[in-house]
């Protein structure tokens, strides 16, 4: 018996990144939905145990405080991720919302990493329940959002992805950034999608379109985010450049486009697989302008402008009209 559980753990480790990855996610999405089929027990229960005077609702607001809240969105948005989903002022989510009609449940958060998405559980517990509550309401997302990756190569990690200027392959070193973005983080990738998939499947009866994005090939001139008179992260990319001995931008922006075009290839070939057959991914190259003026369109080294986020929406936009 011991010997048969050796073997199946063996051949565990040895099946593919991707499958282990992909099985993990699952495995990941099951715990989750039992953990929630508990949850939902405990609150039917409770709110039996309430009576029927405890549950009564607040009223409805008059109908003119209803009309002046706006109408129902076209349809609902489901999102996680990072800062391009949770910006301080505007971002992709504030966009679609208000420009292009949609309701919004988001849950993410600036700053997190795609592995702290896939890993951490937290983030898709609070999928879950965010899906949850919309069935309650009688609504089924049209899509779920994803973005991530950003956090996982920019800030103090970046420095790592190069060597030394003076070394003797200067640049983008290929085995750390194979490391990083072609096993870490697309693991990471094939995790998440591979569980909120599965939650989706447990929690509606069917899988939910859901939606990825690259990112546009940013400029790396030093500045970070300014929040009035409050310096807050960063700058993520021009610290590393110099720590590694590249002090011409030009150059080193041509550097971030080769990196932003690997991350672009990887998010690309993991959406591929007939299993993702439901997931879109969104190529954002080339949309945000990185020459003469581009400070119009880029706010510091990895956020868009006001007038940026709203070209991201558009194209986020255009991809959902297509559902």
């Amino acid at each position: 018996m011991a010997r048969g559980k050796s073997r199946k753990k063996a051949a565990k480790r040895s099946a593919p990144p991707v499958a282990r990855s992909m099985a993990a996610g699952r495995s990941d999405a099951q715990e989750i939905l039992l953990e929630r089929a508990a949850a939902l027990k405990r609150r039917k229960a409770a709110i039996a145990a309430a009576g029927p005077e405890a549950r009564l609702r607040s009223p409805a607001p008059a109908s003119a405080r209803m009309r002046a809240a706006g109408p129902k969105g076209i349809a609902t948005l489901v999102a996680e991720g990072d800062s391009w989903f949770d910006y301080l002022w505007y971002d992709v989510l504030d966009f679609l919302e208000q420009q292009y009609g949609y309701d919004i449940e988001s849950v993410a958060q600036k700053g997190d990493r795609v592995e702290d998405m896939a890993y951490s559980g937290d983030e898709l517990r609070e999928l879950s329940k965010t899906i949850e509550k919309l069935l309650r309401r009688g609504e089924v997302p049209k899509a779920i959002l994803l973005s991530g990756g950003g956090n996982d190569v920019a800030g103090d990690e970046f420095a790592m992805l190069l060597d030394h200027a003076r070394s003797a392959a200067p640049g983008l070193n290929e085995d750390v950034v194979r490391g990083v973005i072609d096993v870490r983080v697309r693991n990471a990738y094939v995790h998440i999608l591979s569980a909120v998939s599965q939650l989706c499947e447990g929690i509606i009866g069917r899988e939910v379109p859901v939606l990825v994005h690259g990112y546009d090939r940013p400029v790396p001139d030093g500045r970070g985010f300014l929040g009035g008179a409050w310096v807050l992260p960063g700058p993520w990319l021009r610290p590393g450049f110099h720590q590694k001995g590249f002090p011409d931008q030009a150059q080193n922006q041509q550097i971030v486009g080769q990196l932003i075009d690997r991350f672009n290839a990887m998010l690309e070939s993991v959406v591929s697989p007939p299993a993702f057959g439901h997931v879109h991914y969104v190529d954002l190259r080339g949309l945000l302008p990185n020459q003469q003026g581009y400070r119009q369109w880029w706010e510091n080294e990895l956020h868009p402008t006001r007038k940026g986020f709203a070209l991201v929406a558009q194209k986020f936009a255009d991809v959902l009209k297509e559902l």
